[in-house]
């Protein structure tokens, strides 16, 4: 299931590391792609849309409406 999320604070490409850093930690297989330019995120992955979000606020990062 393909999960897309805005990521208000998402700043560049270190960020974008840090969030499929985070992300491929806890769920190896999920295909992440992270647009700096759209300050969105999405992810493929068989993983609930709740536990990627949080992966993403652990992170330290903001997801706008959550």
């Amino acid at each position: 299931m393909a999960i897309q999320l805005k990521i208000p604070n998402l700043k560049g490409d270190d960020c974008a590391k840090k969030i499929t850093k985070s992300i491929q930690t806890m769920e190896s297989d999920a295909k992440i792609d992270v647009n700096v330019d759209t300050k969105t995120v999405t992810v493929d992955t068989a993983a609930s849309e709740e536990s990627i979000k949080q992966i993403i606020q652990s992170a330290g990062f903001i997801i706008e409406g959550y």
